[in-house]
């Protein structure tokens, strides 16, 4: 397994080996570009949800549709363009705008990581959960929580992540998963309920 470079990144985006849409630019070296060394900065969307106050529930994680159980337990939020707080010790589920595509036959997958100045902020983002199977389509879900001492302000557009793409050795048994085709920050498809694969 091997991390693509910037330039790679870009050349799989135009053999289509990886779909990133919009398309991340300007390319790597221009001024303002997204693309590190060895990733590319995806942006935040307006919506978000939030987990309802007050309740007094177990969630069991072993039955239902963790997707469709998240959109009941929670707000969906719209974020103003001045910005959302979020508060000391608070979690929100957001998305990217970009929707991300990794084809069986291109042989990639990749991980979401938070960025390391946001870090430094206390700011987790897409924490335990960071892989993007090969097969992958949909846009990213991203938990964040607010573990430093002071309120952050989340603007849409932020370029609050960065996705690394990775090669896959040997042949992919293609496996079903609930989050495949995703389009809300709680996982759930936008279309036709379509619920399939995801991280």
């Amino acid at each position: 397994m091997a991390v693509l470079s910037n330039r790679a990144i870009v050349e799989a985006l135009e053999s289509g080996r990886l779909v990133i849409v919009p398309r991340p630019t300007p390319e790597p070296g221009a001024a303002g570009s997204p693309y590190n060394t060895s990733s590319v900065d995806l942006r935040l969307a307006n919506e978000i949800l939030v987990p309802r106050d007050g309740l007094t529930l177990n969630f069991d994680l072993r039955t239902g549709n963790i997707a469709e159980t998240l959109q009941r337990l929670s707000d969906r939020r719209t974020i103003p363009p001045d910005g959302w707080i979020l508060q000391p010790r608070s979690f929100v589920l957001a998305r990217t705008v970009e929707r991300v595509a990794l084809p069986l036959e291109g042989r990639l997958a990749a991980r979401i990581e938070g960025r390391s100045s946001f870090a430094r902020t206390g700011l987790l983002v897409h924490f335990t959960a960071p892989t993007i199977h090969a097969n992958f389509s949909g846009t990213i879900t991203l938990e964040m929580i607010n573990l430093g001492p002071l309120p952050l302000v989340l603007t849409p557009g932020l370029r609050v992540c960065q996705l690394i793409v990775e090669t896959v050795e040997g042949d992919v048994v293609p496996e079903p998963s609930q989050f495949h085709g995703q389009g809300t920050a709680s996982g759930a498809a936008r279309a036709r309920g379509r619920r399939r694969d995801r991280r």
